[in-house]
């Protein structure tokens, strides 16, 4: 069962700092090695990694730059043959400042350009799997097969009754009702606590049944950075304990559960079990620098789990 990720690749270029500078304020950097990231291809590489089939399509120009990042998300065993150029958009690059255990991230524009999907990723699409992507992405997406327009929400109620199940990964920005003909019938919408409260303006998942049940999602997640998370499937709530670790970069994190969470429901895990160890797979990331420090297969991170088990 292939899952196919929809969303950014780009060059993460690190700084650290002692502090953020506010308005008008001045502050010195140190540069770090730069590394290809970006959120949706992390998840991605996470998934691959782990030994799911994996495809990922992204939007970017034809520059040396795009060819490099194409070339390590196949080094990575993730499948490209499905990706779109536009050589008129902006290289894909993200600045990460690392300041005080947190990230600060700032993306480079690249603009708003529909993603025309060719018949043959619709073909591909049009098949049981799973389909992770954001709003950002779902909203550009485009085909246009036999005369026909398939776009944005549309698309996805014709991917969904073709056995195509939607992760929503809304991270920080939470969602709009505007939102709702995009996530309707998705399988799993995943928040941090900050695009929770965006969302909702509580942080108590046991309150959002109601929400969940006219839009038909299966399961709403909840992360909660060093104290794990929590889902909710409108009526009961499941919780899986974070693991106490030293920090050492944040980045990526969320990729890592995200793309660990998707290759688990992938091999039939009960939710719990999945959440579980997508904890796990996300709090071994942190110890690691890099934005793909979540890369690993299955049997290290049940054994890194099983380690620090009570």
């Amino acid at each position: 069962m292939s899952a196919f990720f929809i969303g950014d690749v780009a060059l993460d270029e690190y700084y650290t700092a002692e502090r953020w500078p506010g308005p008008a304020d001045k502050g010195m950097v140190n540069e770090l090695p730069a590394e290809i990231g970006g959120s949706i291809a992390n998840a991605a590489v996470v998934h691959a990694s782990l030994g799911g089939e994996t495809e990922f399509i992204s939007l970017l120009n034809d520059s040396a730059l795009s060819r490099r990042l194409v070339g390590d998300l196949r080094a990575n065993g993730v499948g490209v043959a499905h990706m779109l150029t536009d050589p008129a958009i902006a290289e894909s690059r993200n600045l990460i400042f690392l300041v005080g255990g947190e990230h600060v991230v700032l993306t480079v524009e690249m603009g708003q350009q529909p993603m025309w999907l060719t018949p043959e990723t619709l073909g591909a699409l049009r098949s049981p799997g799973f389909l992770y992507l954001t709003l950002y992405r779902a909203r550009r997406l485009r085909c246009g097969i036999g005369g026909e327009m398939l776009g944005q929400a549309e698309l996805l109620t014709d991917l969904r009754a073709h056995g195509r199940r939607a992760i929503f990964d809304l991270d920080v920005g939470g969602c709009t009702q505007a939102d709702m003909p995009y996530l309707t019938g998705a399988q799993v919408v995943i928040f941090n606590q900050v695009g929770f409260r965006a969302a909702f303006g509580h942080d108590d998942i046991s309150r959002i049944g109601a929400w969940m049940r006219i839009a038909d999602i299966a399961w709403v997640v909840r992360t909660m950075a060093a104290d794990g998370a929590e889902a909710s499937n409108g009526g009961d709530v499941v919780r899986a304990l974070g693991y106490p670790v030293e920090v050492v970069d944040v980045t990526g994190a969320g990729d890592t559960f995200g793309g660990t969470l998707t290759w688990c429901l992938s091999q039939g895990q009960a939710f719990a079990s999945a959440l579980d160890f997508a904890v796990a797979a996300a709090s071994r990331s942190v110890t690691i620098h890099g934005p793909r420090g979540g890369k690993a297969k299955a049997d290290e991170i049940s054994r890194w789990r099983e380690a620090r088990r009570p």
